[in-house]
């Protein structure tokens, strides 16, 4: 009987990708679901053939030299930034990502951060938790319209795209920006394709949805944020340095925009110094992919990612797929 190969996963992941991992490998599994210190995680890939990790675990050179048997790793995620995937190239090594499965889940989220920030919903909650409702006031907690409003998406992928669709129900005008046009959107959806300038100065909402690489870290900052209007929300479910979280908070406090709704930060879990007493913010956890049915199927996604690289075959997503061949 031949040995399973070795996998290292690196956090608790949900059950349906662990028991794809099981079926054709011996996991190591984190006991504590603790975040390995960069040690722990070399120790542990000592032997290992295959990783499966988060974006939230350094996979560098240093590491990837330590598990000399390492074939693939597999992030369960669409982003890849935490991989030095040139590194792994020249080693060999396949990198694995996860796009496609949390697009929907993720626009879900943004729209609802959208809507929450607009019309303040966390702080009527708060108000009314904190007893302070006694009765019906017109300039009670006023917030922002949105239907009929202009959607400012940078970045009309999947999940810009999906958020598109959702403003299409809304009746509002779409404004987008990206290095390379999507014509299917502006088809679909009327989407106008405009400078980055003219999306920031004529958006009601800007949203933001492209990759962390060195061009779009603080695509969003200090000239980015003035040009916005002073009506205007940014919302921010991509990568947190995209945006210049400490001109963020400047402009917030000083009403330059009307608010932001975030999900995802520049020193992650860490926050700006000010931002979180910001009443104009809407802040989440990181939860743009968090549903049950999401999460499966990610875990899922990348459990096949990591068994096809180990069986010799090509796998569902390859960042870098010239490793194969």
């Amino acid at each position: 009987m031949m040995e399973k190969p070795k996998i290292l996963d690196t956090r608790h992941i949900p059950q349906a990708g662990l028991d794809v991992l099981r079926e054709a490998c011996e996991v190591e599994l984190n006991p504590d679901d603790h975040k390995f210190t960069p040690e722990e995680l070399r120790q542990r890939v000592a032997d290992k053939e295959g990783l499966v990790c988060l974006l939230t675990d350094t996979i560098d050179d240093a590491l990837l030299a330590a598990g000399p048997r390492l074939k693939v790793v597999s992030n369960v995620a669409v982003g890849f930034d935490n991989v030095d995937v040139k590194a792994a190239t020249k080693r060999g090594i396949v990198v694995c990502n996860t796009p496609g499965v949390l697009t929907e889940t993720t626009a879900d989220l943004t729209w609802a951060l959208l809507m929450a920030v607009a019309r303040r919903l966390v702080e009527g909650d708060r108000f009314v938790r904190a007893d302070e409702f006694k009765e019906w006031l017109p300039m009670l907690l006023l917030g922002g319209d949105i239907f009929g409003k202009t959607l400012g998406i940078i970045g009309m992928g999947r999940i810009g795209t999906g958020m598109a669709r959702r403003a299409a129900g809304f009746e509002m005008r779409i404004l987008y920006h990206d290095a390379v046009r999507n014509t299917a959107a502006e088809r679909e959806y009327r989407a106008e394709f405009v400078s980055l300038r003219d999306l920031l100065q004529q958006s009601d909402f800007v949203t933001v949805h492209v990759p962390l690489l060195p061009e779009t870290r603080h695509l969003i900052s200090r000239d980015e944020l003035t040009l916005m209007k002073p009506t205007a929300y940014l919302i921010n479910t991509s990568r947190g340095p995209v945006v210049d979280e400490a001109a963020l908070v400047e402009a917030l406090r000083e009403r330059r925009i009307a608010g932001a709704g975030l999900d995802v930060y520049e020193d992650e879990p860490d926050l700006a110094p000010g931002l979180a007493e910001l009443e104009n913010t809407v802040l989440l956890p990181h939860l743009g992919s968090a549903s049950v049915e999401t999460r499966d199927k990610m875990a899922t996604l990348a459990a096949e990612n990591c068994l096809a690289v180990l069986a010799g075959k090509h796998p569902p997503h390859a960042v870098n797929p010239e490793v194969l061949g």
